[in-house]
C-alpha cells in the first residue's frame, strides 16, 4: 500500500507490526481435473488482542474416499514475513510469491510438501463494491481473490507419496480483519463440468456490530467469458439470500444483468475441521472442503439459463459450534 493508503497491490499485506486485534490469510486451493483430488495452503497472521503474535503455515490434501489429511506448523512473528507491497510471504518452510510457491509442513507424524507454479494473468476478483468496505471497519472481515483462476503445475507430496501436478484449475485469496465472522459460508469454483468459462464466488456471513448480531449478508459474483456479473450493490445486498447448514451453503439473488441460484455442499468425510483462533481468543470452527458438489444456474443478460455441475468447489463453512460432527484436522 502507498502511503495515502491506496492499494497498490490486492496481495499487500494489511497487517502492521506489533499491531493487535489482527487475522490475515493468504490461501491456494487446486483441484485435478478428475475431480479425485485437491490441495489447499494457507499462510496466515495471527495478532491476539493478548499473548504472542504468530504466523502459521497450514496445509490440507483431499482425495475422494479417503480422510483428508492436515497439517499445521505455528511460529513466532520474527520468523515470517510479509511484504508490503506485493505477493511475497515466508512462514517457516513455506514461501508463496507471485506465480509460485513451496514448502513442507510436518504434524504429529504427517508430511506434505509441494513445489507448485501458477498462473496470474486472470483479473482480481473483488466482491466488496467500494474500497470503504476495505478500509473502513465494516465489515471486520475482508476478502478478495487476487488471482481467481490459475493453472498451477509442478508436484505435491502426502507423507512422500507424489502426486504430479499439470494444467489443474485452482485460485488464490486474500483476506484480513479484525476477526472471523459469527458465522459464514463462502465458496469458490472455477471447474465444472459444463463449461470451462465460468468463475463463480460466493459468502454468506453475519457479523456483531456491538452486541447485535446483524442480519446475513450475501455477495454473489460471476465471470462468465470474462465478463463481470456482481451482485454486490446496495439493492443486491438487500435481495440476495444465502442459506448455510454445517455440510451446505444455499445461495440466490438477482439483479438486472444475472440471475444466480444454487447449491454447494459436501459429506462428512470430505470436509477437514480447523481450528480459527480469534484475535479476541474466541474460537470459529472452518469446516473446509476442496472438492465439494454443486450445481449453478445462471441467468445472464435475458438469456436461456446456463445449467452447471461441479464436484471440484471450495466450500468453507463457519461456525462457533463445537458440535458440528466434522473431524478437527488441525
Amino acid at each position: 500500500m502507498s502511503n495515502s493508503g491506496e492499494v497498490t497491490d490486492w496481495n499487500a499485506v494489511r497487517y502492521r507490526d506489533k499491531k493487535r486485534g489482527h487475522v490475515e490469510s493468504y490461501f491456494l486451493k487446486l483441484n485435478d481435473p478428475s475431480e479425485r483430488r485437491a490441495l489447499w495452503l494457507k499462510a496466515t497472521v495471527l495478532a491476539p488482542l493478548r499473548g504472542k503474535i504468530v504466523a502459521e503455515a497450514w496445509a490440507i490434501a483431499f482425495e475422494r474416499g479417503v480422510h483428508p489429511v492436515g497439517v499445521k506448523r505455528v511460529v513466532p512473528w520474527s520468523e515470517a514475513s510479509f511484504s508490503e507491497s506485493q505477493l511475497e510471504v515466508r512462514v517457516a518452510d513455506l514461501s508463496l510469491e507471485r506465480g509460485a510457491t513451496r514448502g513442507s509442513i510436518e504434524h504429529d507424524g504427517r508430511r506434505l510438501e509441494w513445489d507448485l507454479k501458477f498462473s496470474t494473468d486472470a483479473a482480481a476478483l473483488v466482491p466488496f463494491p467500494t474500497m470503504r468496505m476495505y478500509e473502513g471497519g465494516f465489515p471486520k472481515s475482508k476478502f478478495v481473490s487476487p488471482h481467481p483462476d490459475s493453472r498451477f503445475s509442478g508436484y505435491y507430496a502426502v507423507d512422500g507419496e507424489r502426486v504430479d501436478v499439470d494444467g489443474w484449475r485452482g485460485m488464490q485469496g486474500h483476506n484480513w480483519g479484525k476477526g472471523h465472522a459469527e458465522s459464514y459460508a463462502w465458496v469458490h469454483c472455477n471447474q465444472w463440468h459444463e463449461t470451462d468459462e465460468l468463475v463463480f464466488e460466493a459468502a454468506t456471513g453475519r457479523v456483531r456490530v456491538g452486541p447485535v448480531l446483524v442480519p446475513p449478508i450475501t455477495i454473489l459474483c460471476v465471470r462468465h467469458r470474462g465478463v463481470r456479473y456482481d451482485l454486490n450493490g446496495t439493492l443486491d445486498l438487500v435481495r440476495n439470500r444465502g442459506t448455510l447448514t454445517p455440510r451446505s451453503y444455499r445461495f440466490r439473488g438477482h439483479g438486472a444483468r444475472a440471475r444466480v441460484e444454487g447449491e454447494m455442499f459436501a459429506a462428512t468425510d470430505d470436509f477437514g475441521g480447523l481450528y480459527y483462533e480469534n484475535p479476541d481468543g474466541a474460537m470459529t470452527y472452518c469446516l473446509n472442503s476442496k472438492i465439494a458438489e454443486g450445481r449453478l444456474r445462471l441467468e445472464l443478460d435475458g438469456r436461456a439459463p446456463l445449467d452447471v455441475t461441479t464436484r471440484s468447489a471450495a466450500l468453507e463453512i463457519g461456525t462457533r459450534d463445537a458440535g458440528h460432527g466434522v473431524r478437527m484436522l488441525v
